[in-house]
């Protein structure tokens, strides 16, 4: 197979100002072409096995709505993961939003098939005290497509400045009332991200994956990040085996909130989104 060309960031210092306000005003924002198309293909090809291979394991994907599904991974499943949890923009953001002991805690990836569904408006899980009462972010989501995203391949859509709702009438707090659509249709955006690009959000900015009406799916990985203060590794089950712990830096391993294994075990789902889970997959 093709070596895949080194990652070179666009440049090594970012402006921190610039990221704060970002997350804190719209809740969203990217950096174009962190990695190469190389790079992202490669983590498509390896996403692409791993799909399918959820899709037969019971318990190994969990549905999202119609023609939709998520599936959580190893880090080590992929090729590229110390190239992507180390990437200066990504280091950059947490370290910015979330205080210098910040700790990934998930990895998978979303897949939106030909066929998808609008989903609901919603969060991916319920707003906390910080941010209700501290007004603050603990907590990270930054996503890659492993395709050129186009009007009909369902993109994501997302409401600016919503993460700071109040969570009034919303079921399981995480879906608002349907009489609050107009206002996020009113200021949505929707995201048509290149390969080699990269986003990172507050998974509490209300948003919406759209019905795809292609002939082709939209796989989009999935990295979630915690400051100190979040408990959204309770959701999640991150397995690293010994051996590849070892490869690893130091200075990553401090950011993984991670069980060690002998052997990697499956990955029982455990992210259900309430709600979502309407419909046949």
């Amino acid at each position: 197979m093709k070596a895949v060309e080194e990652n070179k960031p666009v440049t090594a210092t970012y402006d921190i100002a610039q990221i704060m306000g970002g997350l804190y005003g719209d809740g969203i924002i990217g950096l174009k072409g962190a990695f190469s198309r190389e790079w992202a293909q490669q983590l498509g090809e390896d996403i692409a096995v791993l799909y399918q291979e959820a899709l037969q394991r019971p318990g190994g994907a969990l549905g999202r709505g119609p023609k939709r599904h998520y599936v959580e991974i190893h880090p080590e499943s992929i090729r590229g993961f110390l190239e992507l949890a180390t990437h200066p923009w990504l280091t950059a953001v947490c370290e910015a939003v979330l205080g210098p002991d910040y700790k990934i805690v998930e990895i998978g990836f979303d897949v939106p098939n030909p066929g998808a569904m609008n989903q609901p408006w919603h969060r991916d899980f319920p707003a906390n005290e910080d941010t209700i009462r501290g007004r603050r972010l603990n907590s990270l989501a930054f996503n890659l497509t492993t395709v050129d995203v186009y009007e009909d391949m369902g993109p994501f859509e997302i409401a600016p400045g919503t993460q700071w709702d109040l969570p009034i009438g919303f079921e399981h707090d995480m879906f608002p009332p349907k009489t609050n659509s107009p206002r996020y249709e009113a200021r949505a955006q929707r995201k048509m991200p290149q390969m080699g690009d990269i986003s990172a959000r507050s998974a509490l900015t209300i948003h919406r994956g759209t019905a795809n009406n292609s002939d082709k799916s939209r796989p989009a990985l999935v990295l979630g990040v915690d400051a100190p203060t979040a408990n959204n590794a309770e959701r999640h089950d991150l397995q690293l085996t010994h051996r590849f712990y070892a490869t690893l830096p130091e200075s990553l391993r401090q950011h993984l909130t991670c069980r060690l294994v002998d052997e990697l075990e499956p990955i029982m789902q455990g992210h259900t989104i309430e709600g979502l889970m309407m419909g046949e997959a």
